[in-house]
């Protein structure tokens, strides 16, 4: 189905994701790998308990961004999320903005999980990197090495071409996989771990600290998932909102409980020296190299469980920005026999396929990258939530979030200021700016967009009907 046969009607997405399912989707987007190769460095820059407060707080500005998000997904149960929402409340090129800039978090992701899944797969198998391709940035990329992270972008590109029930029965029993993993940490901790391997408690200074805060939108993008995939969803539109906030909490508690179990198991100086601080920590709870590769197991089930979900997401607002005129519309086709948004699918799997040729210092600068984009598009989402709670005060809200008073408008202002406040840190100067090459990828994921958002009808008042509008608009100059 083209984009100008969907204007008016149904785009055919098809309702068959459960609770479980919208639940795996989120939690699974967001323990992702980072888990697994970042934790030691956590622990070098910020210590145990600071690491831990980081993850606290982080969740914590995490979750306040998520009540808001609970809200709009709630009322608005559409294939897209930010993008529906910010349309609605602030116009079509706010809409593509803020969608641009989700889309892009996302993309950075799923082509991190594209390079990870061959890093990881590497400790397992140490001699698979053969037949030399070239150096960059000092890491010699090996065509054997590049094609496991190609083919596995391949197999989990058709999986989602196939259907989001197929995607999310795959989500489920990875996540399941993923929380045997967890339990087998706590149990390692207390049976193999020591306390006093924990110090130090803090570094001194608090750059450290910061240098946690700002990975958290990249550990924890993924609740927003679940709005993405609302029109797949086969539950009450206040039981969608209400999982959005329940997955934050699960990933914040998930991350605690990695800092905690990992710090014990090692001393510190142990861990900074280590491989994959994670999975050598977990070996030597058990005194066993083989458990390090169980670990390295659960490792590769993150990776999977983020990509399939933010591939999910990412194809679904490309499609969703197709939808409404705003990108070309063979984006916006759906495949004839499956109903899945196959153009962008394989648009965002390409990239996936692509990433893996630029070598493992990749990781690092796709991390820092995507954040930003990710903060600007949570910031414009805590603005429409606003913007919607005062010029639409009898809006149908299944789920209304700080109650009928303004406990919710409270909220929204906390979730402007934080998220505001956490984009400072990436600005030069601040205790955890960013380097040159994240800011050159996101400068051309930026410049990307520019040449489609001055495409975008300008002049359409933001409103319920402000999708048709444009979509008017854009069909009238295509005639």
């Amino acid at each position: 189905m083209s984009i100008d046969e969907s204007i008016g009607k149904s785009p055919g997405l098809v309702k068959s994701l459960g609770n479980l399912d919208a639940l795996a989707l989120g939690f699974g987007a967001m323990i992702g790998f980072g888990w697994v190769v970042l934790t030691g460095g956590w622990l070098s820059n910020a210590g145990t308990m600071g690491a831990m407060l980081a993850m606290l707080v982080g969740g914590g500005i995490m979750a306040v961004v998520g009540l808001t998000y609970a809200e709009l997904t709630a009322a608005m149960p559409k294939a897209g999320g930010e993008h529906n929402f910010i349309l609605r409340a602030l116009g079509a090129r706010p809409s593509f903005i803020g969608s641009w800039a989700i889309t892009g978090g996302y993309v950075t992701i799923v082509a991190f999980e594209a390079v990870a899944l061959p890093r990881t797969v590497e400790y397992i198998f140490p001699g698979m990197s053969q037949i030399p391709l070239w150096t960059v940035a000092g890491f010699e990329v090996n065509l054997t090495w590049a094609l496991v992270g190609v083919l596995a972008a391949v197999l989990i590109t058709w999986i989602n071409i196939r259907g989001v029930k197929q995607a999310g029965v795959l989500q489920t029993f990875v996540v399941l996989f993923l929380l045997a993993i967890g339990a087998l940490l706590i149990f390692g901790s207390f049976s193999g771990g020591e306390v006093q391997n924990m110090q130090p408690l803090f570094t001194p200074g608090i750059s450290g600290f910061f240098a946690v805060l700002v990975a958290v939108p990249f550990l924890f993008i993924g609740f927003d998932v679940i709005p993405q995939s609302a029109e797949e969803v086969n539950i009450p539109a206040k039981q969608i909102g209400k999982l959005v906030v329940v997955s934050v909490i699960m990933a914040t508690l998930w991350y605690v409980m990695v800092v905690l179990t990992t710090a014990s198991a090692m001393p510190a100086g142990e861990l900074a020296g280590a491989d994959i601080a994670t999975a050598d920590a977990f070996g030597a709870m058990f005194n066993s190299d083989l458990m390090a590769k169980v670990l390295i197991a659960g490792g590769i089930a993150g990776i999977l469980t983020s990509w399939n979900s933010l591939l999910l997401g990412a194809s679904r607002l490309v499609y969703s920005l197709a939808r409404s005129g705003m990108l070309p519309s063979w984006f916006g086709q759906l495949h004839p026999k499956y109903s899945t948004p196959a153009n962008a699918l394989l648009f965002i799997g390409g990239i996936s396929v692509l990433a893996p040729f630029f070598g493992a210092e990749m990781l690092g600068w796709l991390v820092d990258s995507g954040a930003p984009s990710i903060i600007v598009a949570y910031f414009l989402v805590s603005v429409t939530f606003l913007v919607l709670r005062k010029r639409e005060p009898q809006m149908d809200r299944p789920l209304r979030v700080g109650g009928n008073n303004n406990g919710g408008v409270i909220i929204g202002w906390v979730s402007v200021l934080l998220t505001a406040a956490l984009f400072s840190l990436y600005m030069p100067g601040m205790p955890a700016s960013l380097s040159w090459e994240p800011w050159a990828i996101f400068g051309v994921w930026w410049l990307l967009g520019a040449a489609f958002y001055f495409k975008v009808p300008a002049g359409i008042k933001p409103g319920e009907d402000a999708e048709h509008r444009v979509l008017e608009v854009v069909r009238r100059h295509r005639k």
